[in-house]
Formats: C-alpha cells, sequence, structure tokens
C-alpha cells in the first residue's frame, strides 16, 4: 500500500476521537443500491450503521428501472451529487464513505464539499482531469462510444459486453448471474462525459479541488485485472491529489476485476477498506471532524 501525505500531517493516533460508526455506500454505473447487499451485512454485523441511499429515482428496485430506464436517461450528476451531500448532511456525524465506481468519483467530488470523515474510492471513475486511458477501458466503453445518440439515452451492457467490462475474473455464468440481479442501464450522458470532460476546457460536473487542504483522507483501491477503470486510471487519480497537510492512499489487490466488491475474497477488501478508513479517521481531532458536519 502506498499513502501519500501532503505536507505536514498529524500522523498520530488521538484515542479521544472515536472512529465513525455510520458507513455511506454507494454504487456506481450500470448498478443499484443492491449491489452493495453483502457489505451491508457484513458492516452491519461489525456493529456499524450502514447507509446505501441511490441516485434520485433509483429508490425503486432493479427490476422496475430495468422496466422504465425514463429516469436514469435524464439524472445528472449535479443533483446526484446535491442528493447524497443531503442525506449525509442530515447525520449525526460525518460518516465513513466508500463508493465504487462512479460512486468512487461521487465520493471525491463529496470529500470536496467537506462530507465525510474520511473516504474510499473502490476502481473509481477518475474526476476532471485525469487524462489516463488503457486499451481495455476504450474497448469496455466503445459500445456506448460509437453512437452519439447514446448521449441522451439509458445504455446497458449485453451479457457478454458486462462480462468483458465488469466482471472478467469469473466465468461467463457466474457474470452472467451477477448481470440477472444487478445490471440496469446508465444515463448515456455521464459515459460520454467521463471521455469528454477531460478534453473540454470550463467548468465540469466531475471537477474538484486536488489541493484542498480540508479534504478528508481518501483511499483509492484499485483490481489489477479491472478492465474498465484500470489501476493506471485509479493511481493517476490519487497521484492528483496534493492538498497540504492531506491524506491519500492507494492499495491495489491483485486478481481483481472491477466487480471487486462481489467477486469470490471481498471480503479481504472490505475489511481492508474500514480498517484503512477507522485508522484516518481517528487521526484527525474531534474538531476537526465536528467542523465537517
Amino acid at each position: 500500500m502506498t499513502t501519500l501525505t501532503a505536507g505536514p500531517a498529524d500522523s498520530g493516533s488521538d484515542p479521544t476521537t472515536q472512529a465513525p460508526q455510520t458507513i455511506v455506500l454507494i454504487h456506481g454505473l450500470w448498478m443499484t443500491p443492491r449491489s452493495w447487499e453483502a457489505w451491508v451485512a457484513y458492516y452491519s454485523g461489525l456493529g456499524h450503521r450502514v447507509l446505501t441511499p441511490g441516485y434520485p429515482g433509483f429508490e425503486v428496485e432493479v427490476e422496475a428501472l430495468r422496466a422504465d430506464p425514463s429516469r436514469i436517461a435524464t439524472l445528472t450528476i449535479t443533483e446526484t451529487v446535491e442528493h447524497l451531500e443531503t442525506v449525509i448532511r442530515g447525520l449525526e456525524q460525518p460518516p465513513i464513505i466508500i463508493g465504487h465506481s462512479f460512486g468512487g468519483a461521487l465520493t471525491q467530488l463529496l470529500l470536496d464539499r467537506g462530507c465525510g470523515a474520511v473516504g474510499v474510492a473502490i476502481d473509481s471513475v477518475p474526476t476532471e482531469g485525469v487524462r489516463t486511458a488503457a486499451p481495455s477501458q476504450i474497448r469496455s466503453l466503445f459500445p456506448f462510444l460509437t453512437n452519439p445518440a447514446n448521449r441522451h439515452r439509458a445504455v446497458g451492457f449485453t451479457p457478454e459486453q458486462f462480462h468483458y467490462a465488469f466482471a472478467n475474473a469469473l466465468s461467463p455464468e457466474e457474470s452472467l448471474a451477477v448481470w440477472e440481479r444487478y445490471h440496469i442501464p446508465t444515463p448515456g450522458a455521464w459515459v460520454w462525459g467521463g471521455v469528454l470532460d477531460n478534453y473540454t476546457p470550463g467548468h465540469q460536473e466531475r471537477t474538484v479541488n486536488y489541493a484542498n487542504p480540508d479534504r478528508a483522507p481518501l483511499l483509492f483501491i484499485a483490481g489489477s485485472k479491472d478492465h474498465i477503470m484500470p489501476p493506471a486510471v485509479n493511481r493517476s487519480n490519487a497521484d492528483k491529489y496534493h492538498g497540504e497537510g492531506t491524506v491519500t492512499g492507494y492499495h491495489e489487490f491483485a486478481g481483481r476485476s472491477h466487480y471487486i466488491l462481489g467477486e469470490p475474497g471481498w471480503e479481504e477488501v472490505a475489511d481492508f477498506a474500514l480498517a484503512w478508513a477507522t485508522r484516518h479517521a481517528t487521526s484527525r481531532s474531534p474538531q476537526d471532524i465536528a467542523a465537517m458536519a
């Protein structure tokens, strides 16, 4: 694991600071809060309160969103961040925020706004300005980028495309079961924006202040076999951060795909994320954490 500290930072633990007991899990694209069901049971069993807020309009089940994806097609990143921020600021204390895929980008945006005591971005979609790409990433997104009309639609993977992009560490049969249980269409504009935002001047929905000195500790977790958000993308995103006194960590799990949160051995990832988050949340003073509420 690599942990980067930008400028002076207090590396000691304050015994008077208790780790946040609430964990907020933020899902990514092509998924819903259901994708966290194993993590909810696992963290709840450890005594944590676990929340899985969906994007606006995602309060219904997977099957309903498949049947009527009209809300998905019109959803914006800005209204999603604002919705999640409202949920988090309504809590008694700043929580641990853990996001997967686009949920990782949303986690970064929320921390930049002062939400959360600590954040973990797993297989994260990059925020604005990260221009690293890989052939596997281009291949994964190619079906959505070949047709400009997809920018205004809700678009989904076929089972075969999902297996390559999301669950390539599983067998085709195992991947199909994941696709059937969790997959939904996603806002095409978000996929297109993830490519164009990095090359279009001006303010973007995925812009963060990488030098923000008040940003909570942030860990990036990558899977070595991730096709759609490869380790190079996650590492480049982590390297962007340089706020004075802030902490940014990076850890790569060997043999894990983008479906790192559900493939065999996911408990190891959940344990690592929670241990890092707990350690770095408690290294901050009570005054620092209270100020973020």
